[in-house]
């Protein structure tokens, strides 16, 4: 009942939105093991999250310990907003021939892949802060998905199981420590991907300690 009638009152919503927003009402709390947790990556035309856009999204699912690479997400966006001085980096052109959708399109597919589930991301506040950018764009309110910091994570739990003292916790120093392999570094598909893998390394010397507990993932 309250759900419909935040539907009305916000009729100027669109519905994928509400969909979304659906999602988390009355959502019950999984065990780790069984809740599905969304490793994810942006790549941008810049880090000011008012003037520079996301050009593409990747995103892999993970559930019981396992990454499932053939449900994995992956998009393009079309964009008046283009820096050349980026390309070196994420190598994506402003044409060429990657399919590309409007930014409105991306936003309804993105939601849609993460409903409401645990997002993971790497120095995670960026990636938060140019989707939710990407959100206001067209009307609509913040994520709401819990978020896993795998920077943060670690830094908080090397005194727990790890020994080296890294300088900036940075995805390079991440996967060198846990010897995981940079397949497809500074794409956002390769990103999420090596995101979710270096997860699965520290969550599994956490379970070991056992230290692995909601608690400590959100705190």
């Amino acid at each position: 009942m309250k759900f419909n009638w935040f539907r009305k009152k916000k009729k100027n919503y669109p519905d994928f939105w509400l969909d979304y927003l659906a999602c988390f009402e009355n959502e019950t709390k999984n065990t780790i093991e069984a809740s599905r947790f969304i490793a994810f990556d942006t790549e941008t035309t810049g880090f000011d999250k008012k003037l520079d856009r996301i050009l593409s999204i990747g995103a892999v699912s993970l559930t019981n310990k396992t990454i499932h690479v053939n449900k994995s997400f992956e998009l393009y966006i079309k964009q008046d907003v283009f820096k050349a001085e980026t390309v070196k980096i994420h190598g994506l052109m402003k044409t060429g021939s990657l399919k590309k959708v409007e930014e409105l399109e991306a936003i309804k597919l993105f939601l849609n892949y993460i409903k409401n589930d645990v997002l993971i991301a790497h120095h995670a506040m960026f990636d938060y802060n140019m989707v939710n950018a990407m959100l206001q764009r067209h009307g609509l309110g913040k994520l709401k998905n819990k978020f896993i910091d795998t920077g943060y994570l670690y830094k908080k739990s090397k005194h727990i199981i790890y020994q080296e003292n890294l300088k900036n916790y940075s995805l390079d120093e991440l996967c060198k420590e846990l010897n995981v392999n940079m397949v497809d570094r500074h794409t956002a598909s390769g990103d999420a991907l090596i995101t979710a893998m270096v997860f699965l390394k520290i969550s599994s010397r956490l379970s070991k300690k056992n230290e692995l507990s909601w608690n400590y993932l959100m705190k």
